[in-house]
């Protein structure tokens, strides 16, 4: 697997604090090239539907990152949030960039990009992401954040979750798994491998987004304890803007054992 440092992201000035002093909010959102149900192309209106969200942390996939194919919607979603953008293209090429990306309004200390691609399957990859937080306590910890979207097949799935497990270093700091896990079977091979490394975790529906039945997306965290609660987000503004729901977790600042 390769590790490879990204291009150094863009400062923006930081975001208004979160005012859950005991908790930290994330999601993953799939934006689907920021084209919604209803055939539209509207990196706005993604970017209106992260503001519902209230998240620290956003991962992103399916984010059109340039080139001719497609605008960049990067620029305007970190400018409408107002919190830190970094890209991690799966797919680099001048006619088309595209792929994970993630937003912050936590200071980043740290980014990585995963390489999960498999044969010649569809390039995937992941965002490996250390963001600094503060405790309850007001003591200064930090977090990392890996995102990803998996393969399409079973079997490319299950090598890059063997790829992402043995990436992570979990006694060095927190982490936390989202994304689009595309696993359609509650029991498939992909998921037990996950729950085996992080424990259950809830898993709401998120797609299709008019009418949700697969609970594609999926929030992980090591230690569990810190998982405090994992929701859909339901507006009428995100059931369009996407074919996917953004999925939310509140995580625990500090770890009680």
């Amino acid at each position: 697997m390769n590790d490879t440092q990204l291009t150094p992201h863009a400062e923006v000035p930081d975001a208004a604090p979160h005012v859950d002093a005991q908790a930290l909010r994330l999601a993953t959102y799939n934006i689907h090239g920021a084209i919604g149900t209803d055939g539209v192309r509207s990196a706005e209106r993604i970017a209106a539907v992260i503001g519902e969200l209230d998240a620290d942390v956003v991962a992103l996939q399916e984010v059109p990152l340039g080139g001719s194919f497609a605008p960049n919607s990067l620029p305007i979603l970190r400018e409408t949030t107002g919190m830190e953008a970094i890209a991690g293209p799966t797919l680099d090429r001048p006619e088309r960039r595209y792929g994970n990306a993630m937003l912050s309004r936590l200071p980043i200390r740290a980014t990585r990009a995963l390489d999960l691609s498999f044969g010649r399957r569809e390039a995937r990859g992941a965002l490996d992401v250390d963001v600094e937080t503060e405790r309850a306590s007001g003591a200064a910890g930090a977090l990392r954040v890996v995102a990803t979207h998996l393969g399409l097949s079973a079997r490319e799935r299950r090598a890059q979750i063997r790829a992402l497990i043995a990436a992570f270093d979990t006694p060095r700091m927190p982490v936390i798994l989202m994304g689009d896990i595309n696993e359609w079977f509650v029991w498939g091979q992909t998921l037990r491998m996950l729950v085996m490394h992080f424990r259950a975790a809830p898993a709401p529906r998120t797609f299709p987004s008019r009418f949700p039945v697969f609970a594609l997306d999926r929030i992980w965290m090591h230690p569990a304890s810190r998982l405090l609660d994992v929701h859909v987000h339901r507006s009428m503004l995100a059931r369009v803007a996407s074919d996917h729901l953004p999925l939310v977790a509140r995580i625990a600042r500090e770890h009680h054992v």
